[in-house]
């Protein structure tokens, strides 16, 4: 865990997350994202560093009509002083029966996301911290890129204005595989999906495509989020990469100056030609 903590601190520090006075949902799956994002924060939290509230929230989309036994999340809650509210809904019943979806992922997203912003107004909430990581910054974009023929993302810390409410992703600098280390270490049970095309969607076989360019080129992952930082898609530059437009120069193809080595190339060249001289 304290791996996950040192890229919690770097994305609080890094989009401006997390401020004083905050009473942050967390938005629960059951599975080892959300429920590592949920001990981060807290173990975050007792650090004193930023003063902030924590508020567990559940969405059952009650497959097959049928409640999921969360009772491990809320076991879990308790024992690290999270009040948690598990919140029964009707959304796999519309997306799988009434609707019969033949994409149902998109749908169930959007039902999932409106519930959930609802519940955490309603619980008092600023913010609501979501549990995607570094991957799955890397999934979006790629899918986004071959499925929609557009460069975007999600962003780390967005604004809902007809909310007023702040979404923010604090494992956002956190590879899959130390979530998943962090998860076998550090939380007792994982409630596992009960979707029915879980394992079966299109940002599965976006993750078998990334495994495999990472074997065959060594860095992929590194090189696909170092560009998404340097463009500042969406966001994702943070504070690093913050265009300051009034310093672009069109020599540095819309960098800042700040990130480019074209005055210490010009000053290597005007050297070279004293010298030669």
């Amino acid at each position: 865990m304290q791996k996950i903590l040192g890229y919690l601190r770097r994305a609080v520090q890094e989009f401006d997350l997390i401020e004083n006075g905050d009473v942050i949902a967390v938005g629960i799956s059951g599975g080892k994202d959300s429920l590592v994002l949920l001990k981060a924060l807290r173990d975050f939290q007792r650090f004193g560093l930023l003063d902030y509230q924590l508020v567990g929230i559940t969405l059952d989309p009650m497959f097959g009509g049928i409640p999921t036994d969360y009772s491990p999340v809320a076991a879990f809650c308790e024992e690290i002083g999270v009040p948690y509210h598990l919140i029964p809904t009707q959304i796999g019943q519309i997306v799988f029966e009434h609707r019969q979806e033949t994409h149902p992922c998109s749908l169930c997203a959007k039902m999932r996301r409106g519930a959930l912003h609802d519940h955490a107004k309603a619980l008092g909430c600023n913010k609501l911290a979501l549990g995607h990581h570094l991957d799955d910054a890397l999934e979006t974009f790629l899918m986004n890129l071959f499925i929609e023929g557009r460069i975007g993302c999600y962003a780390p810390k967005s604004y809902l204005s007809r909310k007023d409410l702040t979404l923010i992703r604090p494992l956002s600098f956190a590879p899959e595989c130390d979530v998943i280390h962090a998860a076998r270490t550090g939380i007792p049970t994982i409630v596992k999906s009960r979707c029915p095309v879980d394992g079966h969607t299109s940002r599965e076989a976006m993750k078998n495509f990334i495994r495999e360019q990472e074997k065959l080129h060594s860095g992929f992952k590194t090189r696909v989020f170092g560009a998404m930082r340097r463009a500042n898609v969406d966001g994702w530059g943070g504070k690093t990469y913050r265009r300051n437009l009034a310093m672009d120069d069109l020599e540095t193809n819309g960098k800042p100056e700040r990130f480019h080595i074209l005055e210490a190339r010009r000053k290597m060249e005007e050297q070279n030609e004293d010298s030669g001289n």
